[in-house]
């Protein structure tokens, strides 16, 4: 199975429909008004977890993502349909970041849980909105935003029930290979593996996820070596087999190769050294292994640390590690966990939007242009047609009410000075607007 846990995509949601202008026309009805419905909401890009997936393989090579753009408002006070959300399923496990900031937005941990990446564009209102008693046939209507668009990191952090830790070369490979359906790269010199491989034991109605994540070094717990690119992988796993090469030297230098990569853990997450954890003496099948089994498994008894000894090439002791395996996950249920790096978004609720309240900043140019910051004056750039007979003065008197002519003045700008606001540029005609 091949294991992909980082990856980069670019999402985006769905634009919003535009408002439709239009007057209501039936015989007998001359002046029947404006009857244009609004535009719909686009699509948003929602990841969900699954528990069926176990590797970010799926975004290797399609890397965009973007949900259905909605449809614009017709006459007779229609609206436009909306546009689709688009789901995407990602393994349990899977921290979203931004790809810029490299902030978390989301930690998907348990089947399920979903996160809104890119939210749907708004739909344009109609003309129907803008009608009053002092304008009865309103030439305008608001045009739909663009959806939010975002590079987001999807980086997996591994929710195995078994993970297999060791030395470079202690055969873990080979070990996982023996006892599940998996069928890694193996070969004879370190760093063989270079990227966690996962492997399924089945066992009556019960399969069992074993992760063989990549060799440790001294240092890792400082990102040294694969460093944190193992380690992250082995937070979220209920159960640890510590795997030793027990042919390589005297029992002296096998525990100081134990202690080590326990030493490592503990410095990364000192959580890790609570969960249910055993030692796998491999390769009895090599001439210097029989005789270090007696000091190996005396000691570990007195640790009070499960020990195993087998040879992952020939078989032997691989069905004593499979009953401890099972033995340990059965009394180890994974709980949910309430340790997260990003709360659960609530869907249910709507996200309530404050910044029409947010101070007019201006900022000088080097060029001598102003430009004008304010959310909701720059969204309304991207709403407003101006191509409409009403859309100009309708702009004009939001500029109005936001002060905008009277800070411009106190910043410096004079009569013909060039304005920025959003994709919007005009020239400064102070008391242009009654």
């Amino acid at each position: 199975m091949k294991f992909i846990d980082l990856v980069r995509i670019l999402v985006r949601g769905g634009r919003g429909g535009n408002g439709c202008l239009s007057f209501r026309r039936e015989k007998y009805i001359p002046k029947g008004g404006p009857d244009g419905g609004d535009g719909g909401v686009g699509g948003s890009v929602i990841l969900r977890a699954v528990s069926g997936i176990h590797t970010l393989a799926d975004f290797e090579y399609e890397k965009t993502f973007r949900a259905e753009s909605a449809e614009a408002g017709k006459g007779k006070c229609m609206h436009g349909k909306d546009g689709e959300d688009l789901v995407i399923d990602v393994p349990c496990g899977t921290i979203i970041r931004d790809a810029e900031s490299k902030e978390i937005l989301a930690d998907l941990l348990e089947p399920e849980e979903r996160f809104v990446v890119a939210r749907g564009g708004r739909g344009g209102r109609g003309n129907i909105h803008f009608s009053s008693s002092v304008r009865r046939a309103p030439r305008f209507a608001e045009k739909g935003l663009d959806g939010e668009e975002r590079y987001i990191l999807m980086e997996l952090k591994l929710i195995a029930d078994v993970g297999l830790i060791g030395m470079p070369n202690a055969g873990k490979s080979s070990l996982l290979a023996a006892i599940s359906n998996a069928h890694p790269k193996i070969a004879g010199y370190p760093f063989t593996t270079l990227s966690p491989n996962l492997g399924i034991l089945s066992v009556d109605d019960e399969k069992i996820v074993i992760a063989d994540v990549p060799g440790l070094i001294e240092g890792a717990h400082q990102n040294k070596g694969l460093g944190h690119y193992f380690l992250r992988h082995v937070e979220r796993t209920r159960v640890i087999v510590h795997v030793l090469d027990i042919g390589l030297g005297e029992p002296e230098t096998i525990l100081e190769h134990w202690k080590s990569i326990r030493e490592e853990c503990e410095m990364y997450n000192p959580e890790l050294l609570s969960r249910p954890y055993m030692v796998v003496g491999n390769k009895i099948d090599l001439p210097d292994a029989r005789r270090n089994i007696d000091a190996l498994s005396s000691f570990f008894r007195k640790s009070d640390i499960p020990f195993v000894t087998l040879s992952a090439l020939t078989g032997e002791g691989i069905q004593p590690l499979i009953d401890a395996i099972v033995t340990s996950c059965r009394a180890s249920s994974r709980p949910k966990s309430d340790t997260r790096l990003a709360p659960v978004q609530d869907l249910s609720l709507k996200t309530l939007r404050r910044d029409r309240f947010d101070r007019v900043q201006i900022i000088p140019q080097a060029d001598g242009s102003f430009l004008v910051l304010q959310p909701s004056l720059e969204r309304a750039v991207q709403r407003y047609d101006f191509d409409q007979e009403d859309a100009l003065p309708r702009f004009a008197k939001l500029l109005k009410r936001y002060k905008v002519e009277e800070l411009l003045m106190e910043a410096g700008a004079q009569t013909g000075d060039t304005i920025l606001i959003g994709a919007l540029e005009f020239d400064f005609e102070p008391d242009k607007v009654e």
